[in-house]
C-alpha cells in the first residue's frame, strides 16, 4: 500500500505548478536550508538550484517532481501570510528583556544602538523576540526544523540584540580559524553595509550575523563601528597591532551616506574623491582624518592614536573597483551576505584585507614581524619601544647600486639614457623561455603543461634574506649561507655535464634553459646574481669566483611565518573545495577537475590567496605609481622599510632555481626535456594527455627531488593539454619557431596581440 501512496504523491507532484522563483527562495530560507543542502538532496549541482531560484531555468523530471514535493511541504510549514511585520522603529521587548537606556550616542530617531528589536529571518519566517545582548539563542525549533537541520553545523550562538541571523550558505567553511573569541571583536573582522527594501541600513557580518545600523552619516557610521559594532581582528604577533575593522559599502550604502555609486573618470584617474567633496568635509568637521591617499576605493579613516588605543576604520568600496576582478573574480557583484562570507574567510585565514591583494600581502609580512616591540622595564619600571629582532625595522634602508631599479636616487649620477649591462644591474626574474621541438617530440601526440602551486611562496619557504643594509666587499669568498648580490662569471657552467648529489651525469644541455637568466640564454660574462643563483652553480659542480659583492650580515628567515600562513590558507581552502592534501596522484587530478564549480566563492578565495603571494613579493620593489615623479627623485614606496628589492630578487632567484633543479632531475631520469617554461608553468611533449603520461611515478611514489602532483606549495597540478599539431601550427602561423607555448597551453587561444604583433 505504501508503494501506491508514493506513486500517488509522485503523480500529484509531477502536475503541481511550481511557485514563482522568489517564493522558492523564501521557502528555502524560511526553513534554514542552504542551496548546497537542497542540491545535495536532489542530486543536482548548486548552480542548478540557484538557477531555479533566480528564474533563469526551470526544473525537469525527475528532479522537478522531488523539487515540487519539497516546496509543497515547506509551503505548509511557512504560509506566505507569515511575513515579518513592518518595522516602525519602536523598540519591542519580550518578558525578561531589560529596557534599553538611551545614552549620548543615541541617533536622532530616538533609537539606541542597543535597542532590543524584533529579529527577523531574511526568508520571511515568523518573527521571534530578540534575545538580550551576548546571550544564547534559546528559541526551540519545531520537530520538522530539527530533523532538517540535524546534518548542518550548529549556528554560532550569541547574536546581539540589534542583530538578525538569516540563513546563509556555509557560513564557516571547515578549517577556518575561529573568530570572535576576543570579546572586543565578537562580530568578526568585517561587515558588508547595505540598505534593504525598507530603507534600513544593515551590516552583514561573518557567520550570517546581520546588525541593524543606526548611523545616519558617514562620520556617525565610523563612530558606531568603533563603539558598538565589535568588529576587528586580534593581532597576529605578540608585538603587533590588532587589525582595524573593515566596512565594505555596497552601491546602496554609498548613496545612503552621500558617496557616488561609481567614480567619475577624473576621480578614477586620481584614485580618490576631491578634497572638496561634501563627505570628505563631513569627516574633517567631525575631526576624522584620511591618509595621504585620500578617500579612494580603499579609504582609511582615523584619529591620532591615544597611547596604545587606535581609532581607525578601513573602508572598501567594490563599485569603485576596490576588488580587482583579476584576483577577486565577480566578488563585487555578490549579495552582501555572500560577500561577507567570502571576505570573512579570507580575513580569518590570511588577514583582514587592507587594500589590493599586493598591499595585503605586504601588510601581512609586517603584521607577522612588527618593526618594534616593548622593551623590558627600566629601573623606573617604564617600558619603551625598541627594535624587534627578526624584523626589517622601522626605518628604510638603501639598496646596493646593482639592486636599485632605473631611476632610483642613488643612480642619479648615471648618464641620461644609459642602459645598464648585466655587470651593472641585478636581473633576477621568472622564466620566459621556449625552444623548437625535436623530431622525436614532433612524433608525440600531446603537449602537456604542469604548473607549480604557489611557486613564489615555496621559493620563500626557509629562505635566508637580509634584514639590514648591505656591506660592499671585493674579491669575496662565496658563502651560500650569506644573502646578498654577487658579481660573478657563470658562463663556464656546462649543462651537458652536471653533478646530481655526488655523481656527474650527462644531459642534452642544448635542450635545457640556463638557470642563470630569465630568458634561459647562457650568460656571456660577469653578471650580478642573488645568493640562491650562485649557490646553484656550486651545487651543479662548478667553482665560482665573485669579484665583488654586496652582502647582508644581519639576516634571517623573515618570510617563514608569511609562507606558513599563506600555505595553510591555500591548503585548507582547497580542502574545502574537495582537494585534500593526502590524495594520490590519480585522486588529486580527479579532484582538481571542476573544483571551482563546487563553491565559486571559495574558489575566489583561492585566487585571492595566490594573488596575495605574487603581489606581496612584487610590492617589495614597487615602482612609482599614480604620482608625479622624475628619474633621480624618490617616490613614496621608498619610505617603507618593506621596500626591499634584494628580498624580491632572492625569492625569484630561488623559485627559478627550484624549477630548474626539478627539470634536471626529470631529464636525468627520463630523458625528457621541457619545450617551454613561463614563470611557474612547464610544458612537455607526451604520448598521452595527462601529466601521469610523462611523470615517473612508481607504486604511487614520485621521482625524489622531481615533479610531484599534489596541492601543497611546490607540488604541481595539470595546467592544460593541447596537441603537438596545435603547437606547431601556432608557431607556423605567427612565424615564430620559439613562441612560448606555455603562455597558451591552458586554453589554446592565441591572438596576434598575445604574440606582440
Amino acid at each position: 500500500m505504501s508503494e501506491l501512496f508514493d506513486a500517488v504523491d509522485a503523480l500529484v507532484a509531477s502536475r503541481s505548478p511550481l511557485p514563482p522563483p522568489e517564493e522558492r527562495r523564501r521557502l528555502r530560507k524560511a526553513h534554514g536550508l542552504t542551496v548546497e543542502e537542497v542540491a545535495a538532496a536532489l542530486k543536482v549541482r548548486r548552480a542548478t538550484v540557484s538557477g531555479w531560484e533566480a528564474g533563469k531555468t526551470e526544473p525537469r523530471p525527475p528532479e522537478r517532481d522531488a523539487y515540487a514535493r519539497l516546496l509543497n511541504k515547506l509551503a505548509e510549514l511557512y504560509p506566505a501570510s507569515l511575513t515579518p511585520p513592518q518595522d516602525t522603529g519602536a523598540p519591542e521587548t519580550s518578558p525578561g528583556t531589560p529596557t534599553p537606556v538611551p545614552d549620548a550616542r543615541t541617533e536622532a530617531t530616538g533609537r539606541t544602538a542597543d535597542a532590543t528589536r524584533t529579529a527577523r529571518t531574511e526568508g520571511g519566517a515568523a518573527p521571534r523576540p530578540a534575545v538580550p545582548a551576548r546571550t544564547r539563542d534559546t528559541a526551540v525549533p519545531s520537530a520538522a526544523a530539527s530533523a532538517a537541520s540535524a546534518a548542518r553545523p550548529p549556528r554560532t550562538p550569541g547574536p546581539t540584540s540589534t542583530s538578525r541571523r538569516p540563513a546563509v550558505k556555509n557560513p564557516a567553511p571547515a578549517g577556518t580559524p575561529v573568530t570572535g573569541t576576543d570579546a572586543r571583536f565578537e562580530n568578526g573582522p568585517l561587515a558588508v553595509v547595505d540598505v534593504d527594501a525598507d530603507g534600513q541600513v544593515l551590516a552583514y557580518c561573518v557567520g550570517g550575523l546581520v546588525l541593524d545600523v543606526p548611523a545616519k552619516s558617514l562620520p556617525s557610521l565610523v563612530d558606531w563601528t568603533l563603539r558598538e559594532a565589535r568588529l576587528g581582528q586580534p593581532k597576529l604577533s605578540g608585538s603587533g597591532k590588532d587589525a582595524d575593522p573593515l566596512l565594505v559599502l555596497t552601491e546602496a550604502a554609498c548613496e545612503r551616506y552621500g558617496l557616488p555609486a561609481t567614480l567619475s573618470e577624473d576621480e578614477r584617474l586620481a584614485g580618490r574623491l576631491p578634497e572638496g567633496h561634501k563627505v570628505v568635509k563631513q569627516l574633517l568637521r567631525a575631526e576624522w582624518k584620511l591618509t595621504k591617499r585620500g578617500f579612494g576605493p580603499w579609504a582609511r579613516i582615523y584619529r591620532p592614536a591615544q597611547g596604545s588605543e587606535r581609532a581607525c576604520v578601513q573602508l572598501c568600496i567594490p563599485s569603485w573597483h576596490a576588488l580587482d576582478a583579476r584576483h577577486w573574480g565577480d566578488a563585487a557583484q555578490l549579495p552582501p551576505a555572500d560577500l561577507a562570507r567570502l571576505l570573512g574567510t579570507y580575513a580569518a585565514r590570511v588577514i583582514t584585507p587592507r587594500g589590493s591583494t599586493a598591499v595585503t600581502g605586504l601588510e601581512l609580512m609586517t603584521a607577522l614581524h612588527p618593526p618594534t616591540r616593548a622593551s623590558e622595564p627600566d629601573e623606573a619600571g617604564r617600558r619603551h619601544s625598541e627594535h624587534n629582532p627578526g624584523s626589517l625595522g622601522k626605518d628604510p634602508v638603501d639598496p646596493a647600486p646593482c639592486e636599485a631599479p632605473d631611476g632610483h636616487p642613488i643612480l642619479k649620477d648615471l648618464p641620461r639614457f644609459h642602459r645598464r649591462t648585466p655587470a651593472e644591474v641585478l636581473f633576477e626574474e621568472a622564466y620566459d623561455w621556449a625552444r623548437p621541438l625535436t623530431d622525436d617530440e614532433c612524433m608525440r601526440q600531446f603537449l602537456v603543461g604542469i604548473d607549480v602551486n604557489m611557486a613564489f611562496a615555496a621559493g620563500a619557504n626557509g629562505l635566508t634574506v637580509g634584514l639590514g643594509a648591505p656591506t660592499h666587499v671585493t674579491r669575496p669568498a662565496f658563502d651560500p649561507k650569506l644573502p646578498g648580490s654577487w658579481l660573478v662569471d657563470l658562463s663556464h657552467v656546462d649543462l651537458s655535464r652536471v653533478k646530481l648529489g655526488k655523481e656527474w651525469v650527462h644531459l642534452h644541455g642544448d635542450l635545457l634553459p640556463s638557470p642563470f637568466t630569465p630568458t634561459g640564454d647562457r650568460p656571456e660574462g660577469p653578471a650580478w646574481y642573488a645568493t640562491p643563483t650562485v649557490a646553484y652553480a656550486v651545487e651543479l659542480g662548478y667553482d665560482v669566483a665573485p669579484t665583488e659583492g654586496y652582502v647582508r650580515h644581519e639576516n634571517g628567515r623573515y618570510l617563514d611565518a608569511w609562507y606558513s600562513r599563506l600555505r595553510d590558507a591555500y591548503v585548507h581552502t582547497m580542502a574545502d573545495l574537495g582537494v585534500p592534501a593526502d590524495a594520490s596522484p590519480e585522486e588529486f587530478l580527479a579532484a582538481m577537475d571542476g573544483y571551482r564549480e563546487r563553491d565559486p566563492e571559495l574558489a575566489i578565495v583561492v585566487s585571492a590567496i595566490k594573488a596575495t603571494v605574487k603581489g606581496g613579493i612584487g610590492k617589495l620593489r614597487e615602482r612609482p605609481r599614480g604620482e608625479r615623479w622624475k628619474p633621480g627623485q624618490p617616490w613614496r614606496a621608498l619610505s617603507r622599510p618593506t621596500w626591499r628589492p634584494d628580498i624580491r630578487a632572492a625569492v625569484i632567484s630561488r623559485t627559478r632555481v627550484n624549477m630548474h633543479r626539478k627539470i634536471v632531475r626529470h631529464a636525468a631520469f627520463t630523458g625528457q626535456y621541457p619545450v617551454a617554461i613561463l614563470s611557474d608553468c612547464a610544458v612537455y611533449a607526451a604520448d598521452g594527455p595527462s601529466p601521469l603520461d610523462f611523470l615517473p611515478y612508481r607504486d604511487g611514489k614520485p621521482l625524489p627531488g622531481g615533479w610531484r602532483l599534489g596541492v601543497s606549495p611546490g607540488m604541481v597540478k595539470h595546467e592544460g593539454t593541447q596537441t603537438v599539431l596545435w603547437g606547431e601550427g601556432v608557431r607556423e602561423q605567427f612565424e615564430a619557431p620559439e613562441l612560448n607555448l606555455a603562455r597558451y597551453i591552458k586554453t589554446g587561444e592565441v591572438t596576434p596581440h598575445d604574440n606582440g604583433e
